[in-house]
């Protein structure tokens, strides 16, 4: 049996059950559509007119969510180093001790700049 062949199952199990859940949804689901539920999400603060085109976001938005990615996607690759810990030794520990130094000085970095501040 081709070792690939769980991963594809698991695979096609999940793209069926976000399909089904889907359908499913929009088959069984209210369809009571009003001129508040057509709008934007603001987070309790009254939206502020935009252009015509629909406006330009601030950066800042931007900024965070490639922020959250950069040191979420980081925090991923501390559990696989965790994991094999006591295989990979001194040199694991040497490396696993690198990656932190450049991400805590990318860390520094934006921190100094300013993007961590949501004024």
């Amino acid at each position: 049996m081709n070792p690939y062949v769980p991963i594809l199952v698991i695979g096609a199990i999940g793209f069926g059950f976000g399909a089904f859940s889907l359908i499913a949804a929009a088959l069984t689901g209210p369809k009571r559509y009003n001129r508040a539920k057509a709008e934007a999400y603001e987070c309790g603060i009254q939206p502020s007119p935009q252009a015509a085109g629909g406006g330009r976001f601030p950066v800042k938005y931007f900024l965070t969510a490639m922020l959250f990615i950069v040191f979420d996607i980081e925090i991923v690759f501390l559990y696989p180093w965790a994991v094999t810990f006591d295989k990979l030794g001194l040199f694991g520990l040497v490396e696993m001790f690198i990656f932190i130094s450049t991400v805590f000085v990318a860390y520094a970095y934006v921190w100094r700049r300013g993007g961590l501040e949501w004024d």
